[in-house]
């Protein structure tokens, strides 16, 4: 890989790692280094030389975590065109939290209301059929966007409202010929319905179920089969290609009060065990929240791993996570002081789909092995 260091930040990474609890001579052992580049966040466009896909970033270090996905290439996030599933008419019978729909079996004019259903869209490469689509919060906390992992060209879709906050003026505007959104809509459902098909999926099953759900909507069982199949077969080389089964990540996020740790159940424990990452015991349950003080090493424990990820839901979060980890009972872990923390994107670890899960084994391959020098 390209040899290149930032000013402030290096993440070095291990031929060999070591599957120790708290790792305390990373430094020695990691002598042989390879450098994680810095600065550019390229975003995927309607071309691969598309002069408006570069989105930079500068910062490379948060309270001592070393920030991963700082060259993000964006530019083929999105997958090549699918092909509809055969279908006996011009509509299909889906049923879902809204109902049962007589969808379009190869649907032009495509509102997505989540971003799950936008992730899908990406990855089957139906985007641009994408006519409108809901937003989430700026990392900054302030205006709305999509998120950057799935490319600029995504940013050009009208926006609907807010995720959970639709507007059905805009929707009906756009004449869309099938609504998809999420299960949490279903007090929109009746004014989605009035507007065009409609169809919310949930995520009780898991996001793999959840996607293949929002495929069949979308006249694409087979293709989602496909895409799924292809993901997996790379979870599984990624993790080999890092000798993931032998490091326990910790993976957590900061909510604005308090500390979530992502359990098993969650998007990234579910990638991370895809690709045979181990987790600490404490973990490997559902997700659960610890408390925000730290003050005993009973509760600092359930933080503790080889190496920690960790995530900011929004700017709140991100300044009470920046509080915590400036505080003396967070340098007492062992990954801490080790410096073997990386702070990765919320939208992505904390997302939902094959394009984020995608991105999420980039960032692992990147950064399972490695540790941070300012």
């Amino acid at each position: 890989m390209p040899v290149r260091e930032s000013a402030s930040t290096r993440i070095t990474f291990a031929s060999t790692p070591t599957p120790v609890r708290r790792l305390r001579t990373w430094g020695a052992v990691l002598a042989a280094a390879a450098v994680l580049p810095a600065g550019l966040l390229t975003g995927c466009a309607k071309s691969s030389d598309d002069a408006m896909s570069s989105i930079v970033r500068t910062t490379t270090n948060i309270a001592g975590a070393g920030v991963v996905g700082l060259e993000r290439d964006t530019r083929q996030a999105c997958g090549l065109p699918t092909s509809a599933d055969p279908a006996p008419g011009a509509t299909r019978s889906v049923v879902s939290a809204a109902g049962t729909s007589e969808v379009p079996a190869d649907p032009q004019r495509i509102v997505v209301a989540s971003t799950a259903a936008l992730d899908a869209a990406c990855a089957l490469g139906l985007w641009e059929r994408v006519v409108g689509a809901a937003t989430i919060s700026g990392p900054d906390g302030k205006g709305q966007t999509q998120p950057s992992y799935l490319g600029t060209g995504i940013t050009t879709i009208p926006a609907i409202g807010a995720v959970g906050a639709l507007d059905p003026a805009k929707i009906a505007a756009l004449k869309p010929d099938v609504i998809i959104g999420a299960a949490t809509d279903k007090a929109s459902a009746d004014a989605l319905r009035a507007i065009a098909p409609t169809v919310l999926v949930g995520d009780e099953n898991g996001w793999q179920a959840q996607f293949s759900s929002i495929a069949e909507a979308l006249g694409r069982r087979t293709a989602a089969v496909s895409v799924l199949q292809d993901y997996r077969t790379d979870a599984r080389e990624a993790g080999a290609s890092v000798a993931s089964n032998i490091s326990q990540a910790s993976v957590l996020r900061f909510d604005a009060n308090d500390i979530q740790i992502q359990g098993g159940n969650s998007f990234a424990g579910l990638v991370l065990g895809d690709a045979g990452v181990q987790r600490p015991q404490p973990q490997r349950g559902d997700s659960f929240t610890v408390t925000s003080s730290l003050g005993t090493e009973a509760e600092r424990d359930k933080l503790e791993g080889d190496l920690v990820y960790l995530m900011f839901n929004g700017a709140d979060g991100r300044k009470f996570g920046e509080s915590v980890m400036r505080g003396n009972d967070w340098k007492t872990i062992g990954a801490v002081s080790d410096k073997r923390v990386f702070a990765v994107e919320d939208t992505i670890w904390h997302g939902s789909g094959v394009t984020a899960a995608r991105a999420l084994l980039d960032d692992m391959r990147k950064s399972l092995n490695g540790y941070v020098t300012d």
